[in-house]
């Protein structure tokens, strides 16, 4: 027993060294890739759309200065930015790891400076090399000053904004539509009773890179006939996704996703107490919204939420990046993120193959499944845009890392709905312990691990019994 025991504890450690050696080679050879790809995508956004397109390889104050927006300060974690409308001024975040995201060697680099300064180790030559890191990942510091409304004027008031869609981006009908449409709202599907005289409200909020059709093509099929007469049902394509606008020059805020659930549901729909059911990444616009509306909810249903505890004094918005996207090349999953978080360049790649060409991708899919699965799913995965996926992951996901605890001492302390979170057992994207992590914060909350299920079977595979558990949630939920 003890021989077998050692024997994996060495296949464990010496797998381990594999994966580190061979992550560290990938990943270098990626910043490398990503570096020359940056100037590939600027000669190709110069001919084709005369116009040489900032990316976050520059300085952050010049990316936020060429979309029409001005940052005026940037303390702690995210910078701040403020855009001018015809009636006031709007502040809001951006999430640094959008601007300041080291290379893997520069990261080693100051790995090593750090250890060696640790045992004091030729000290005269560990100086001269963390000074130079420190001016390679130095960030510049911009303040509000005097001159800043007509920096704005003058800077938003000039501004274009770029044609959709841009050369990179799709162009069919499917993912145009609210452009032709002239629609500035979300797209929004809704389930309404016969009578059209609904009891209650229930808002559905997918996560990333997805769609409404997470909910629609699964839920709201199977939910029972007493439901359907009760309750409206309304699932959103949140800002970037699905069939909802994708505009080319939104930082997908916090601020602007919010913002546009509640001018396109809340407001249009006139929604006055909901209960939300959300997946994914959109568990935290879900925890962000009860907090902003406290007094509506009646029950807060979350699916596999994103929500990592992060240590004192650490970094919160890097070290969910890294927690999210740990530059391994195993397991698959944490490869692929790592890919869609950590490079931008080759992230934009990626959504030139997959989203631009997804139509001729589907009749691939379907010409060789034979309709044998579920291409609903495609939808959402599909239908986005690089500059929509590359902001909401970085903002949303990393960005509000600071704000979740927050969020929930709220939800907690201020709010009465019911809170109830399911998880599959067999996640690799969300690891359990961001489900107990809530119900660390929120002890009245009720989890449920759902055994042999992963991110997306714990609905698609097993609808009937969730749309079951759901109405039991929203009739005890309503008779408190």
């Amino acid at each position: 027993m003890g021989v077998i025991c050692k024997t994996k504890s060495v296949l464990t450690l010496a797998g381990r060294i594999i994966n580190e050696s061979v992550s560290f080679l990938v990943f270098s050879f990626l910043d490398l890739v990503d570096f020359l790809l940056c100037f590939v995508f600027k000669v190709a956004d110069f001919f084709l759309e005369a116009e040489w397109k900032a990316c976050y390889c520059a300085s952050s104050k010049q990316v936020i200065t060429n979309s029409g927006k001005i940052l005026v300060s940037e303390q702690g974690e995210s910078a701040k930015i403020v855009s001018l409308t015809s009636t006031k001024l709007q502040l809001e975040e951006i999430s640094d790891t959008l601007y300041s995201r080291r290379s893997l060697l520069s990261e080693i680099s100051t790995l090593t400076i750090n250890e060696l300064k640790k045992l004091s180790i030729d000290a005269s030559f560990s100086q001269p090399c963390e000074k130079m890191i420190k001016k390679v990942a130095a960030r510049s510091t911009f303040t509000v000053n005097s001159t800043i409304i007509e920096m704005l004027q003058c800077k938003i008031g000039g501004q274009q904004s770029h044609p959709v869609p841009r050369w990179s981006d799709c162009d069919c009908g499917f993912c145009t539509s609210w452009a032709s449409s002239n629609k500035d709202t979300l797209f929004v599907k809704t389930q309404d009773p016969k009578d059209n005289k609904a009891k209650e409200d229930v808002l559905f909020i997918h996560g990333f890179i997805s769609s409404s059709a997470f909910w629609t093509e699964t839920l709201f099929p199977n939910f029972s006939t007493e439901t359907k007469s009760s309750y409206r049902l309304l699932a959103v394509d949140l800002l970037g996704f699905g069939r909802s606008p994708k505009p080319t020059d939104s930082f997908y805020t916090l601020r602007e996703h919010l913002d546009m659930i509640e001018k396109s549901v809340l407001e249009v729909y006139n929604v006055k107490s909901f209960h939300i059911v959300a997946h994914s990444l959109g568990c935290i616009l879900a925890l962000a919204l009860a907090v902003k509306h406290p007094g509506s909810v009646k029950s807060l249903t979350l699916l596999a939420p994103p929500c990592y505890e992060v240590p004192k004094g650490a970094e919160a918005t890097q070290y969910v990046m890294r927690k999210v996207a740990p530059r391994r090349v195993w397991p698959p999953m944490a490869f692929g993120t790592s890919l869609a978080c950590w490079y931008e360049h080759i992230s934009r790649t990626l959504c030139l193959l997959i989203c631009k060409n997804h139509r001729f991708l589907e009749f691939l899919t379907k010409l060789f499944t034979r309709n044998r699965i579920r291409t609903f799913l495609f939808e959402g995965f599909f239908c986005h845009t690089h500059n929509a996926a590359w902001h909401t992951l970085h903002n949303i996901i990393c960005g509000t890392a600071g704000k979740l605890e927050a969020y929930t001492n709220v939800i907690r302390d201020n709010l009465r709905c019911q809170v109830t979170i399911f998880h599959g057992k067999d996640d690799q994207v969300i690891p359990l312990e961001c489900t107990y992590n809530v119900k660390k914060f929120i002890p009245r909350a009720r989890v449920e691990v759902v055994e042999n299920k992963d991110h997306i079977t714990i609905v698609v595979g097993r609808q009937k019994v969730f749309a079951g558990e759901l109405e039991e949630i929203w009739r005890s939920s309503s008779s408190n």
